[in-house]
């Protein structure tokens, strides 16, 4: 591929990027809107559509507390990963 089709890719990815936060911006402003129509009900029914807005509870480890009360049994079970990180700036 040539500089020149691969800045027309990338040209055409960050538009398409800008689309997308576009639509996500739209889409949670929707969500607002539902949300605060819905008060403080879990559920309610629109039409064809049953939306339902629910309180989800879920634990999880305090990392930064664990390494600072017991360090070396967050050492013992702290494993490192490696990714790639893809960017277009």
């Amino acid at each position: 591929m040539s500089m020149n089709e691969l800045e027309a890719k990338a040209r055409e990815l960050r538009q398409l990027q800008a689309l997308i936060e576009e639509a996500t911006a739209e889409a949670e402003a929707l969500k607002d809107a539902i949300k605060a129509a819905m008060g403080s009900a879990e559920a309610v029914q629109a039409g064809e559509y049953k939306i339902s807005w629910k309180a989800v509870t879920s634990a999880r480890i305090d990392t930064a507390a664990l390494k600072k009360a017991l360090p070396d049994v967050a050492e013992r079970f702290t494993r490192e990963s490696t990714a790639r990180r893809f960017c277009v700036a």
